[in-house]
């Protein structure tokens, strides 16, 4: 069997498909879910805090499947990919209007938002009814923050993923090599989602919100996940909005994305041109983002 390259999480790998041939020959009853756990054991592959990366696995599997590399057993529940865009369950919210200076609204309420709760029904409510990208299921490492004021109402919600795996203005501005970009990708994330509610007019209160969780999203993360953060990223589209708050709250303008979606694997895919912005959360964030070792 010849040896196939993939890339998964922005890294080249060439998966053992003997290995995956052996397991689906010796355990005809295993449906994905268990085969990917399986996987993940024999490879001992496994996120900074020892879970199974299981959903990276998953991806892996299908990726060799649509390549003709192996066949996996027929699903045993309908894949939830299909659900992804479906609005989700409306969460009843106040909407009244919010305006005013924002000490009027301190101290704020900062939430980390787990899977599955109320805020978490709420967070997803809110994005994907305010929001013009609205919002897709989150997959792999990611932080949800849910804002309200000290009264408790809601006031924005920010939600930080993986980072894009790879744009030219950001591995010229940290000085990334491909392979140490490779290597040290799961320590930048993305602000993928930022929204201040629509109803909500407070002078200073986006870039006091980028501020604040910038302090904050390194123990976070690290609780979460094991591992810290050396750098936020995000694409501002520049069409909608000027960046302003990411300026005042100190992000750098370090370029522009080509046009590419992280999805367009074969060049053909274009989406507006973004502003590229990073934020490094460590005075060491180059040598710890440029080891190579």
């Amino acid at each position: 069997m010849h040896p196939i390259m993939v890339t998964i999480q922005g890294r080249r790998c060439s998966p053992d498909l003997s290995l995956i041939e052996r397991l689906l020959s010796a355990h005809p009853d295993w449906g994905r879910s268990r085969l990917s756990v399986a996987l993940c054991e024999q490879w001992n592959w496994r996120a900074a805090n020892g879970q199974f990366k299981d959903m990276a696995c998953r991806s892996l599997l299908l990726r060799l499947e649509r390549s003709g590399a192996i066949r996996l057993p027929p699903r045993q529940r309908k894949s939830p990919n299909g659900y992804r865009n479906r609005n989700p369950l409306w969460v009843p919210h106040g909407s009244e209007p919010i305006a005013g200076a924002l000490k009027d609204l301190r101290p704020l309420q900062i939430t980390c938002v787990e899977n599955a709760s109320a805020q978490d029904r709420l967070f997803r409510c809110l994005l994907s009814t305010y929001h013009y990208l609205g919002l897709r299921n989150t997959v792999g490492e990611n932080m949800k923050y849910l804002v309200h004021s000290r009264d408790g109402r809601p006031l924005a919600c920010l939600l930080f993923g993986a980072a894009a795996w790879k744009c030219a203005a950001c591995d010229a501005w940290i000085g990334w090599q491909p392979s140490a970009r490779e290597r040290n990708l799961g320590y930048v994330a993305n602000n993928t989602r930022f929204l201040v509610l629509p109803w909500v007019q407070v002078p200073h209160l986006a870039s006091h919100l980028l501020s604040g969780i910038a302090r904050r999203i390194q123990a976070d993360w690290l609780a979460k996940y094991g591992h810290s953060l050396y750098c936020l990223e995000t694409f501002v589209d520049t069409s909608r909005y000027r960046g302003v708050c990411y300026q005042a709250a100190n992000w750098q303008r370090v370029g522009e994305s080509t046009g590419r979606s992280r999805n367009d694997r074969q060049h053909r895919l274009r989406v507006p041109r973004k502003t590229v912005y990073l934020y490094p959360l460590s005075p060491r964030f180059r040598a710890h983002l440029c080891d190579d070792t």
